[in-house]
């Protein structure tokens, strides 16, 4: 996600999305339940809002982004039942996992707090991958390469020089450490942007 972009672009302009009623299946970590991350997601926001052609992400919806398990024609219900039994065996040892936001990272499409230090999540995105393969054949996607766990603020929407933004809004933001402890498998019905998501199941580190 560097360098520093000198132009956002719109992020949907040619990004191939579900239509009305079809889904993507998602490994998320959910962050509505972390407070100190959502106010410091507000700050960046509050900052961003006056610039024209960002889309602000739903304080409800904030989230960290791990694997695209594949669509809901590709995986069945049972095969979606199968992943998340598996992560749970997998993560029934897992101490939740501190993690500090405030860095803020800019891309063409989006504007986002990385997460440091990144690396100490890597073994989650190896669970949730075992897990999808183990029950459906298939890896799943990965979003960006290499992966670069991120909360995202805004996504753009719009054509328009980056370097107010980046101005405006800077490249720290007050750190805060948090403890990620859960990883949730989520449905995405129709087009990103809509929000319409349904959590399938929500997996605690460290439950046997």
């Amino acid at each position: 996600m560097s360098p520093m972009p000198t132009d956002m672009v719109d992020r949907w302009a040619d990004r191939s999305e579900p239509g009305p009623g079809q889904g993507l299946l998602y490994w998320h970590m959910l962050l509505h339940d972390q407070p100190q991350v959502q106010a410091l997601a507000k700050l960046g926001q509050d900052r961003l809002a006056a610039f024209p052609g960002l889309h602000l992400v739903p304080s409800k919806w904030l989230h960290i982004t791990t694997l695209i398990a594949g669509t809901t024609d590709e995986i069945t219900a049972e095969e979606a039942d199968r992943m998340v039994a598996v992560a749970e065996r997998l993560l029934a040892q897992t101490p939740p996992i501190k993690v500090i936001f405030g860095r803020v990272l800019y891309h063409p499409q989006a504007i986002m707090l990385g997460v440091q230090p990144a690396e100490i999540l890597s073994p989650l995105l190896d669970v949730v991958q075992t897990a999808t393969r183990g029950a459906t054949g298939r890896d799943g996607t990965i979003d960006h390469r290499p992966w670069t766990p991120h909360a995202t603020l805004a996504y753009s929407t719009r054509a328009q020089p980056a370097a107010p933004i980046i101005a405006a809004l800077g490249r720290e933001l007050p750190g805060c450490e948090v403890s990620i402890n859960s990883v949730s498998l989520v449905v995405q019905e129709g087009p990103e942007r809509l929000w319409d998501w349904r959590p399938i199941a929500t997996i605690p580190f460290g439950v046997r």
